[in-house]
């Protein structure tokens, strides 16, 4: 067998990929994947924004919007995304946190004591992921906009006009890029699914799903004024209970707060770990709560939840 020639490969074959062209060439480093798991995904980051500012005690409205063309617009009433120049970057913080990865205020703690999402990474790849991402900003008595295509921005920050007093908020629309996707379809189950768990583990938080789609118009608010036990309550509709009161306690500790809910009743499953409003997925952690929460270790009956809460 002839011997093939070996391919030149010096300095000039390696790739430098320059801002969120990484995102693009390997879309499923960041979403996990490019079908259906993955557009709904890019809803989830920007929901997870949103709830980070509900988390840090500035939101209590979520709207979630699913329209026609099956593109998604989130809208809060946080304190907006900072339209300030960045002294470093010199670029406002809003084209920063759109159009370059790991760059966001959640590495600062005293700006996020608590938060989930992909710290700097989740809005940056959603734009990068869409053909077109619009983002209007309230704050400091004014109402800012932007614009961006398959994240490059494509309109400055420009101000539209004034804003109430007392108006805040961020409101993404973003319409998910064909040439990426090769599924375009938003399932509402899926959505509503997810934003349901939500307002349960962030009690007092509104959300509201609608669907704009033909045929398929609907609306559903999501409101848990108890929120871990009515979250519990829910999981187990179709079991019969043992006792009628949902157990919960919380404690907070070093700044952490945690709080537990339990229901006992005849399971056929095993039960399900959500921290830090996310759901608890197969794989290792290095948060010792969400590891002792572990979906696995509670269908191995272990008795986590005393020591956990008495360790020194």
């Amino acid at each position: 067998m002839a011997k093939s020639e070996k391919p030149e490969y010096g300095a000039s074959n390696i790739q430098v990929l320059k801002g969120l062209e990484a995102v693009r060439k390997r879309p499923g480093m960041y979403i996990g994947s490019t079908s259906a798991r993955g557009l709904h995904h890019l809803v989830y980051e920007v929901v997870d924004n949103s709830i980070d500012e509900a988390l840090a005690g500035f939101a209590d409205k979520v709207d979630v919007i699913i329209h026609p063309d099956d593109s998604v617009t989130v809208d809060d009433n946080g304190r907006g995304i900072p339209v300030d120049v960045h002294p470093t970057e010199k670029i406002p913080g809003v084209e920063l946190a759109m159009t370059v990865l790991h760059a966001g205020g959640k590495f600062d703690k005293d700006s996020y004591k608590v938060s989930g999402g992909l710290h700097g990474v989740g809005v940056s790849v959603v734009n990068a992921l869409s053909e077109k991402l619009k983002v209007w900003v309230k704050r400091d008595g004014k109402e800012h906009y932007m614009d961006f295509a398959r994240g490059t921005t494509t309109t400055k920050l420009k101000v539209l006009g004034k804003a109430g007093a007392r108006e805040s908020g961020t409101k993404v629309w973003f319409k998910p890029d064909d040439k990426i996707f090769t599924e375009l379809r938003y399932d509402y189950a899926t959505l509503a699914a997810r934003l349901r768990e939500l307002s349960f583990l962030n009690k007092g938080v509104t959300i509201t799903l609608s669907d704009e789609r033909e045929g398929q118009q609907k609306q559903e608010t999501f409101h848990a004024k108890g929120g871990l036990q009515e979250m519990v309550k829910f999981l187990n509709t179709s079991r019969k209970p043992l006792h009628s009161e949902v157990m919960y306690c919380e404690t907070e500790r070093d700044g952490i707060f945690v709080a537990v809910s339990s229901y006992r009743g005849f399971m056929t499953s095993p039960a399900v770990g959500r921290i830090m409003a996310a759901m608890v997925l197969d794989g290792d952690t290095n948060d010792p709560i969400a590891s002792a929460l572990h979906p696995r270790r509670f269908a191995a009956g272990e008795t986590i939840i005393e020591p956990l809460l008495n360790q020194e």
